[in-house]
């Protein structure tokens, strides 16, 4: 499993410990260090099984500067991927990945269905 995250945010950090009280084994890797590529995104989104909106961090300050609000529905797909993979503070987290499928963000309940 690949856990990604920004170690800053309350949210990865719940998380986190999630996974670590659980035992579960995964490789660490920090959003803001080490964005996804657009190839990972668009792999991440297909394996979701969610809206492509689903991958943008809404709540997040880069998000509202740049008034993605107002911009995505007018943007294509692979614009949006491609807009994603320059910054990953706007990049929903955290991402679990494993095996064929991907957990953005953290809901207990989906998540326990990795265990």
């Amino acid at each position: 499993m690949i856990f990604i995250c920004y170690p800053k945010c309350g949210t990865c950090q719940k998380a986190r410990a999630w996974l670590d009280e659980r035992g579960l084994n995964y490789s660490f890797r920090d959003i803001k260090t080490e964005n996804p590529s657009y190839e990972e995104l668009k792999g991440f989104w297909e394996k979701s099984g969610k809206p492509l909106k689903a991958l943008f961090n809404t709540s997040g300050l880069l998000y509202k500067e740049l008034g993605l609000k107002d911009k995505l529905p007018a943007m294509t797909e692979e614009d949006q991927l491609r807009l994603l993979a320059t910054d990953g503070m706007l990049v929903k987290r955290p991402i679990l990945v494993t095996g064929d499928q991907v957990l953005i963000g953290f809901k207990e309940k989906e998540w326990m269905e990795v265990e």
